[in-house]
């Protein structure tokens, strides 16, 4: 019997240098598209896919992430007192239950697999999901939601998958898969980052992860892979070969990487344009200064 996935890890442990000086004092996941912190857009998704135990890998420095789930007494009193019930509505999906949410340190920075593991006393002997906020999906279905589907008629482990052009793939943990256009993809292997040329496929991880607790077992067994960190691209590739029990998901979404600056402004002026009180008048300041560089060339 497959069990239901209840269970999430959030991976923000990062020190987010690619946002410096901004993060010198306000943690990568609380960086705001359009009016939310990253980490929010994760949260719902998961909520959305029937997560109900959320399990945060942090490390020093992220008491802001921490604070910004629980209550805040004096904001909520004052927008009572000023009749703002659609402010407070928002507070509301902001603030998780007491005993939802958990916090576990990554007191060094070993890689993502790492980070995983660290949460492997509270995910015990459960299937789980692994989002990475930096991952943005804009899908009318959540992605995780998606997956969770698939997920109940397959069981194992499921990774999201995107096509990236082959001079890309060598920054991408690479799926070895056969050739399909279906959605659910039975993973032969997958290769971390591979040299230029010799990625087994176009199909990229991304992050979003439901995974099977014998994962857990698999990182705390594997040595130190790419980059001299713990990759939890290699206790899949385990998971293959001792199960074959994995599969890709061709997700129907747009991604947005929003750890570079590139995909952090990309996202912000897609939800902008989506937002209905914000999409006109963002479209005319986009159209308007476009036309003014087209007049300059």
């Amino acid at each position: 019997m497959k069990r239901k996935v209840t269970k999430a890890v959030f991976p923000v442990a990062g020190m987010g240098t690619r946002f410096l000086p901004a993060t010198k004092s306000v943690p990568k996941e609380i960086m705001t598209l359009v009016d939310r912190p990253l980490v929010q857009y994760a949260i719902d998704e998961a909520r959305a896919a029937g997560i109900t135990e959320f399990i945060f890998v942090t490390s020093r420095g992220k008491g802001a992430l921490e604070d910004y789930f629980d209550r805040a007494p004096e904001l909520e009193a004052s927008l009572k007192a000023k009749g703002k019930t659609e402010l407070l509505k928002v507070l509301d999906d902001t603030t998780m239950d007491s005993g939802a949410i958990a916090y576990v340190r990554q007191h060094q920075a070993l890689g993502l697999g790492h980070a995983v593991w660290c949460a492997r006393h509270l995910i015990g002997d459960e299937p789980f999901a692994v989002l990475l906020p930096d991952d943005v999906i804009a899908a009318e279905t959540p992605c995780l939601q998606q997956m969770v589907d698939a997920y109940a008629q397959t069981g194992g482990n499921m990774i999201a998958a995107m096509e990236v052009a082959p001079e890309m793939a060598s920054s991408y943990g690479i799926m070895d898969v056969p050739p399909s256009i279906g959605r659910v993809l039975p993973m032969q292997g997958m290769v971390e980052k591979p040299a230029p040329g010799t990625q087994p496929s176009n199909l990229a991880a991304i992050g979003r992860y439901i995974l099977s607790p014998q994962i857990m077992r698999h990182l705390g067994e594997i040595a130190p892979g790419a980059g001299g960190e713990v990759q939890l691209t290699d206790a899949i590739a385990c998971e293959i070969s001792e199960r074959q029990n994995v599969y890709g998901y061709r997700f129907d979404g747009q991604r947005y990487d929003c750890g570079s600056k590139a995909g952090f402004l990309q996202a912000t002026v897609a939800f902008g344009l989506a937002r209905p009180e914000l999409g006109e008048e963002l479209e005319g300041f986009l159209r308007s200064i476009m036309a003014q560089r087209r007049a300059a060339e």
